[in-house]
């Protein structure tokens, strides 16, 4: 237990690194100084402080709940990564975010987090591209376990990224999607303040940002382990920083999509690696080839 708390505190803080580093890039490549890579660090801390009350048009106990649910949804997706369990809990976890981010806009009573509930709800096919990574992933391996894909890469010095490529690509259009400022980041979309999180401030708001902090680290590391294998610590940190440098160079070379683009874009994708997965079941098992 006291493992998992020194994990789940570096990893908050890693996770707050990488979206500095993340704003930092982006800034760069769009020729602007940007704030330092610790500055969502100092956010935390600052929202931490700063006075926390619950706005009058909000419904109070959903408003502070969704938050602690927030939170505690990604200490168990970070708790499910570590111990290597299953890829389906770690699913199901991902896809109740979906529920946060909807509550999250409904609770405040304000209308720009009610158009990010609302958008949440329409981009809801863009996390197709997740369930058809699963399918994937157990078709060429046998086992849903991410300890055990992981050690069979390793065994088999066979990478899944390798031999499922369009799964890995499924994994990495989840991520970007997550990201700040990106392509398919219509939730959080300027036009609506900061999204669906617009009114949690103070205490709320600094809670929001552990849990944004631990999600990162949690896709970004799934990832690693899912298609690269179980690496040493140090690779895993630079993999995850490759990983996000990459994201980022996407998300200031590419501009802002509409909600209908977005749930084209990724649906259209899920169709076609749904094919894959079709022609993969035919070749590994009809087949007769077996990994």
């Amino acid at each position: 237990m006291i493992a998992f708390l020194l994990l789940l505190i570096t990893a908050v803080f890693s996770g707050l690194l990488l979206h500095g580093l993340h704003r930092k890039v982006i800034a760069r490549i769009q020729s602007r100084p940007g704030p330092p890579v610790w500055q969502e660090i100092l956010h935390t801390l600052k929202f931490s402080f700063k006075q926390t009350w619950i706005p009058r048009t909000a419904s109070q106990v959903m408003y502070v709940a969704i938050v602690l649910i927030a939170v505690g949804i990604w200490v168990a997706a970070l708790w499910v990564v570590w111990t290597g369990a299953s890829l389906l809990i770690l699913f199901a976890l991902y896809m109740l975010h979906k529920i946060i981010e909807h509550g999250t806009g409904l609770s405040s009573g304000s209308p720009y987090t009610k158009f990010g509930a609302i958008r949440s709800v329409m981009s809801a096919a863009a996390e197709l591209p997740l369930l058809a990574t699963v399918a994937i992933v157990y078709l060429f391996w046998g086992t849903l376990s991410i300890g055990e894909i992981a050690a069979l890469q390793i065994e088999t010095h066979t990478p899944t990224i390798l031999v499922a490529f369009p799964a890995a690509v499924s994994l990495y259009l989840i991520i970007l999607s997550k990201a700040h400022y990106g392509p398919f980041s219509v939730i959080e979309a300027k036009e609506l303040v900061s999204g669906y999180w617009t009114e949690h401030f103070g205490g709320w708001r600094a809670l929001l940002n552990i849990a944004m902090g631990l999600k990162t680290v949690v896709l970004l590391s799934a990832f690693v382990l899912l298609f690269i294998g179980a690496v040493p610590w140090w690779l895993m940190i630079v993999l995850m920083i490759v990983l996000m440098v990459s994201v980022s160079f996407i998300c200031a070379a590419t501009p802002m999509l509409t909600p209908y683009q977005v749930v084209t874009i990724q649906t259209i994708w899920t169709v076609i690696v749904v094919l894959y997965a079709a022609a993969v079941w035919f070749v590994l098992h009809a087949g007769g080839i077996i990994l």
